[in-house]
């Protein structure tokens, strides 16, 4: 069994102020008995390909399962999720701030669709059948390595926009287009009543339509869009459980306890604090108390963002 824990293995400056007198004896036992190691730290999307069976391309092929499960036929072609973004200035850089806005509604993502279509038109064919995703179709694959959300939100964009021998003409594009949804309607709209921005898009997780090698892992995750994906996948979708359940870990699976994500992205330390102690009490502390449940095959803990595991057996 896997369990993905996106920011356990938090950064220095977030640590300074959330690990002040933190006590995890649960983790603590769990770190303590376990075999430490390295893992990829290729983000939460890129990990969840490699579990569910989905060979990468240039980039873990994110766009074109997520648009089956949205209702469109990927067929031969080439796609690039495109999702309305967030960025911010902040001092001297300009930071991803969010991707996909939860309070996005039909109406604003449609017409800010149109604005896009009206203005680029075939050069940039974006579908927007969701408010919280977009996607560009390209009639053949193209030479890009993108960066997926859980490797953005919170960072300078600077050093994490596509790269690879087609990035230079998109990002050309992407420029112009920040240009263009600066002052639209919609976001003169969304900043009155003090709502975020939809001020560009972010374009990653490419690939054409892939074969399904793994079928059958069954997932526990809360995230819709993971969700998703992984039916798309061939997957079985469980919900996660409030706490450890005793049938969980002697199961082949994937659990998602990506709680600490928001607030380490956002640099929120109270907040990964807080989230951090609950996976304490509902998760690591019932693991530790009882290794013997991991089973014969054992229990891998990771940081897919991080690049860090930990290996526990009975």
């Amino acid at each position: 069994m896997l369990w993905l824990v996106p920011h356990l293995f938090a950064d220095a400056r977030l640590l300074e102020v959330a690990a002040h007198g933190l006590q995890l004896p649960g983790l603590q036992t769990l770190l303590a008995r376990g075999t430490h190691g390295t893992a990829p730290a290729a983000g939460t999307e890129a990990a969840l390909c490699d579990e569910l069976g989905i060979a990468r391309q240039s980039d873990c092929p994110w766009a074109p399962l997520t648009l089956e499960a949205d209702g469109i036929e990927a067929g031969a072609a080439y796609w690039l999720r495109a999702d309305p973004a967030c960025f911010r200035l902040m001092r001297d850089r300009i930071v991803l701030a969010a991707t996909g806005p939860a309070d996005l509604t039909p109406e604003e993502a449609h017409a800010l669709a149109d604005a896009i279509g009206r203005h680029f038109g075939a050069a940039l064919p974006l579908l927007a059948p969701h408010p919280q995703r977009g996607y560009l179709r390209f009639p053949a694959p193209l030479e890009l390595v993108t960066t997926p959300p859980s490797l953005g939100i919170g960072r300078a964009v600077d050093t994490l926009l596509p790269s690879g021998r087609d990035a230079a003409a998109l990002r050309v594009q992407l420029n112009e287009l920040q240009m263009l949804l600066h002052a639209h309607p919609v976001n003169e709209a969304r900043e009155a009543r003090g709502c975020l921005p939809v001020n560009g898009l972010w374009v990653w997780g490419g690939g054409v339509q892939p074969a399904i090698t793994n079928g059958g892992v069954t997932l526990y995750a809360e995230n819709d869009e993971v969700r998703a994906f992984a039916h798309a996948c061939r997957a079985h979708v469980q919900p996660l459980p409030a706490r450890l359940d005793v049938a969980l870990p002697g199961t082949p699976a994937v659990l998602l306890l990506d709680t600490l994500a928001g607030p380490a992205c956002m640099g929120d330390a109270f907040a990964w604090r807080a989230a951090m102690l609950a996976l304490e009490e509902n998760w690591f502390a019932p693991l530790a108390r009882d290794l013997r449940r991991t089973g014969n095959r054992g229990l891998r803990i990771v940081d897919p963002v991080n690049g860090r595991g930990l290996a526990l057996r009975p």
